[in-house]
């Protein structure tokens, strides 16, 4: 997954087991690692994963390899994929690795044939009722961030629970985020947050966790957020539609 999806995830893995990361569970991401002489689960970005098979094609010492959200379909991943298959088959005849696509869209069967006919194992999910409405188009040469400031100050005064809007890019966030301070001036009770690869891990973390209690959280992220990561409490997602 993306370097915040991964950290969260090793997180969760290792809360589950009462752990801190670093111990059963660890992560490695570009500049950062934490694993540690117990480590037995690593969550790695497809980029590391690459690069560890570039060095080490039989990936000695490792049993089982997922790839999480395969239907992303990045280059990263489909290398990654590819090389592990040539690795295996070249390298690992007597401890053969195991490997598992998940994906909640892609056709199993598919892949599955990609797999040398694996079997699929399916898992069907909970779907919850979702309303959507949607706003004019953006006119060319209109501002984005004007109509976003209006539709979340209007969704924090109809709905409850926190809010968590999409915006093509750091630029617009900072401008989006400006714009709210200036207009929510002085309420405690409204949390602004932005969130986008840039940004230090504990200002990514603060707005991925629940907010605090007797406040909203207002989220404004780029498409780092799209995928591989729930963040607690939200109740709309507002999404300007872009994409840069």
């Amino acid at each position: 997954p993306r370097r915040l999806a991964a950290r969260a995830a090793a997180e969760r893995l290792a809360s589950e087991l009462g752990e801190k990361v670093g111990e059963t569970v660890g992560y490695r991401i570009r500049l950062e690692s934490r694993v540690g002489p117990k480590t037995r689960i690593e969550v790695v970005t497809e980029g590391i994963l690459t690069r560890r098979l570039q060095d080490d094609p039989a990936l000695e010492g490792v049993g089982l390899l997922i790839f999480d959200e395969f239907h992303e379909r990045s280059l990263d991943a489909d290398l990654a994929l590819a090389l592990s298959l040539n690795g295996r088959e070249l390298f690992r005849d007597d401890q053969p690795l195991k490997i598992l696509l998940m994906s909640a869209t892609l056709e199993g069967e598919r892949l599955a044939a990609l797999l040398d006919d694996a079997p699929v194992v399916r898992s069907d999910g909970r779907m919850f009722p979702v309303t959507m409405q949607w706003g004019r188009p953006f006119q060319p040469g209109e501002f984005v961030e004007p109509r976003v400031v209006q539709t979340v100050l209007d969704a924090l005064g109809s709905e409850s629970g926190s809010l968590l809007v999409f915006l093509p890019g750091q630029a617009e966030i900072r401008r989006v985020n400006q714009q709210l301070a200036e207009a929510l001036g002085e309420r405690a009770d409204i949390l602004l947050c932005p969130l986008h690869g840039e940004l230090d891990l504990s200002a990514q973390r603060a707005a991925i966790e629940p907010a605090p209690k007797g406040t909203r959280k207002v989220v404004l992220a780029t498409n780092i957020a799209e995928t591989s990561l729930t963040i607690d409490g939200v109740r709309v997602v507002i999404d300007a539609g872009l994409a840069r």
